[in-house]
């Protein structure tokens, strides 16, 4: 297993050893031993969801107390995979880092506590699976609409013609369109979108 750093502090990519014959291949997707000597987390959860050429899932988090780290992986096809810090002690505060992941080159990426994550399928299907160290809260559920002006996240639209604004909008009080949430100055995200938005 290579485990190498990123230009973000304690967000990792991981590379598992692959075993390859004329059967096949084989490869340990986690081992606690490994990843134990690098990163402090108790995964308590498995997460798998499949999408659609083009769907953009997030970007999500959890809101203190309730924060989780996640280890995501691509099992079948290829996405474009953002991790955005909010830590807003961090150097690299409001600093986005996109890494594409896929079935192919079996790349995982370490999402810390304290991070939005989201990502776009560029295959015709994709799934994609994610280990969490933190059950799912509702109250606590949030997130930042995609194209954010201050984050100014490259997606690469012009790339994928066929992208559609599938976002996840997330209101504590309403599920109706609302424009900026400022929470204690340490997030600023706008939940309005195009009609007919479909929801991750």
């Amino acid at each position: 297993m290579k485990i190498s750093k990123t230009l973000i502090e304690d967000l990792l990519i991981i590379e598992p050893q692959l075993f390859k014959d004329d059967r096949g291949f084989f490869y340990e997707s986690y081992n606690k031993n490994n990843l134990d000597k690098v990163i402090n987390v108790v995964f308590v959860q498995d997460n798998e969801s499949k999408s659609n050429k083009g769907v953009v899932r997030g970007l999500h988090f959890q809101l203190p107390p309730f924060e989780q780290a996640k280890l995501v992986r691509c099992v079948s096809g290829k996405i474009f995979d953002v991790a955005v810090d909010l830590r807003k002690n961090s150097k690299t505060y409001g600093k986005s880092f996109s890494i594409e992941l896929s079935s192919e080159n079996n790349k995982q990426l370490f999402v810390p506590k304290g991070f939005a994550h989201g990502y776009q399928v560029l295959s015709e299907t994709a799934s994609v699976n994610y280990k969490v160290d933190n059950f799912y809260n509702p109250k606590s559920d949030s997130g930042i609409i995609w194209n954010d002006k201050d984050l100014s996240i490259d997606w690469n639209l012009n790339l994928y013609p066929t992208f559609k604004m599938f976002c996840f909008l997330f209101s504590n009080k309403s599920k109706t369109k609302q424009s900026v949430i400022n929470s204690d100055d340490s997030l600023c995200f706008s939940i309005s979108v195009a009609s007919s938005p479909r929801l991750s």
